[in-house]
């Protein structure tokens, strides 16, 4: 099988990676001339385009940031001569994803919805989680292929359907991260110290991903550096709160949450790492969440 990639950022150059060391031929294409250097240098060949892409290789996979991004790549591998399938790592929403299988389909191009949940590390060590929606057959067809990326789980053949599920995995990631952040900060205004309250999360009721995990690598040592834009985040919030209007449903607490993100992208930029979402609540409450060793205090 000959295989393409498109979209070569912090998720989809791992990605790439692992696919290269499973030694399969890769043609990527990235708009960055750095990050297509990069890909060479890993054994890929680089293309001009995303036409080109298709060109070269049956199979194509994408990770693109945006849902305007994926509707004119997906345009361009339509007319491609080899393609014929199409794996989608991006998150885009049911409603992108759903035109995207209808311009794929009409050009005889099996597409999946494949966005994937587990951030840089797991790209890196292929522990991903991938939601797949599409043809039956074409999920069976390329399984290994996604296997070399992570754990593939079958939705649904309902175009959008994997999309809607990745929507609601990252409305929950989003919640706890905000909360987490919320609650540290009580603790640390009330002199409490964080590195003892992550270990109490961790040890009862309170503990998540955010506490398992993002805080000691990210937040508490003050490095904000997971590897998830914050702007990234707010666009799949968007997308999750859209979807549930479409449905006619009033999410509260959904909400909320939102608007806490909204306010994480106004204060720190849409590039900022999704960990400095704390930061404005800090700035609210006049106390920082340090979880570094200091002399001072005697926290380590």
């Amino acid at each position: 099988m000959t295989v393409g990639f498109i979209g070569l950022g912090n998720m989809g150059l791992p990605m790439a990676r692992r696919l290269l060391d499973a030694g399969h031929p890769l043609t990527v294409f990235d708009t960055r001339a750095e990050v297509l250097e990069r890909a060479a240098g890993l054994g890929a060949t680089p293309a001009a385009s995303p036409t080109e892409v298709a060109d070269r290789a049956e199979t194509v996979l994408t990770s693109l940031p945006s849902l305007q991004a994926a509707a004119e790549v997906a345009a361009a591998v339509a007319g491609g001569s080899r393609i014929t399938h199409y794996v989608d790592l991006s998150t885009v929403g049911a409603q992108q994803a759903a035109r995207n299988h209808s311009l794929l389909a009409a050009a005889g191009i099996a597409a999946l919805d494949c966005p994937v949940s587990g951030g840089v590390r797991g790209a890196q060590n292929g522990t991903l989680a991938l939601m797949v929606s599409g043809p039956r057959d074409a999920f069976d067809t390329l399984r290994a292929l996604l296997e070399r990326l992570g754990r593939p789980i079958f939705i649904g053949e309902q175009p959008g359907a994997a999309q809607t599920m990745k929507l609601a995995n990252n409305l929950l990631a989003a919640t706890t991260l905000a909360a987490t952040a919320e609650a540290v900060v009580l603790g640390v205004k009330a002199g409490l110290d964080p590195n003892v309250m992550i270990e109490v999360f961790n040890a009862g009721s309170g503990a998540t991903h955010a506490s398992r995990d993002k805080f000691p690598r990210a937040v508490l040592p003050r490095t904000f550096d997971f590897g998830f834009a914050t702007g990234l985040m707010v666009k799949d919030l968007r997308l999750c709160l859209q979807e549930a209007a479409d449905l006619g449903l009033d999410l509260q607490v959904s909400e909320a949450v939102g608007q806490a993100w909204e306010t994480a992208l106004a204060d720190q930029g849409a590039d900022s790492d999704f960990t400095t979402i704390i930061r404005p609540i800090e700035d609210a409450a006049g106390v920082i969440v340090d979880g570094r060793h200091d002399e001072r205090n005697g926290r380590s």
